[in-house]
């Protein structure tokens, strides 16, 4: 069961990295997964928060913050380094399938931080924002998938590490929600 699970996975992967190649996605998804790339999101997150929210606000950057420290800490520090998965693009037996878009790294693959982080704090502004602003809900999900998507668009991550981060990601989304709507401050 799981070697067919493992084959399936690596199946969709090939179809994905490979199957939708073209030279927009080859432009698009580098940039959808460079961090630095939604530095200007995450600004304006703050600052919104901050001019709009007062106390409040500080409250939102906090549960965000908390959000992608437990996400970052527990997919790398605790289940990567016990799961001890390859990535695609580190895999010997993909070699020469691989299209290297963007450098491989080091680290291992299951479950995807990437995932994990961005469904996290989608999941949570949503569950902060989505009374007053029901748009969050659609922009917030593809937000987060067209991340995780490009992870494995680009080679570093096979759609199962990517489906466990989503999962990891929204469940932390959900417990930091819930302890943002008690800790809050009254408006």
């Amino acid at each position: 069961m799981m070697q067919e699970l493992l084959q399936f996975d690596t199946e969709l992967f090939l179809k994905i990295h490979r199957g939708l190649s073209n030279g927009f996605f080859d432009w698009l998804m580098p940039l959808l997964r460079n961090r630095f790339f939604w530095s200007p999101l995450y600004l304006f997150i703050v600052i919104f928060c901050i001019k709009q929210y007062k106390k409040t606000g500080l409250y939102i950057i906090g549960g965000v913050l908390l959000t992608f420290a437990l996400g970052d800490m527990i997919s790398s520090r605790i289940i990567k380094p016990n799961v001890n998965r390859t990535r695609p693009c580190n895999e010997i037996r993909l070699a020469d399938q691989i299209i290297h878009r963007v450098p491989c790294g080091s680290g291992k693959s299951f479950p995807s931080s990437h995932a994990t982080n961005h469904f996290g704090i989608a999941v949570f502004l949503i569950g902060v924002f989505y009374r007053k602003w029901r748009p969050i809900l659609p922009i917030g999900i593809l937000w987060a998938a067209s991340i995780s998507f490009a992870q494995i668009y680009v080679g570093v991550h096979y759609p199962i590490d990517v489906f466990c981060g989503t999962l990891l990601g929204t469940s932390l989304g959900l417990l930091t929600t819930f302890i943002y709507h008690k800790i809050k401050p009254a408006q």
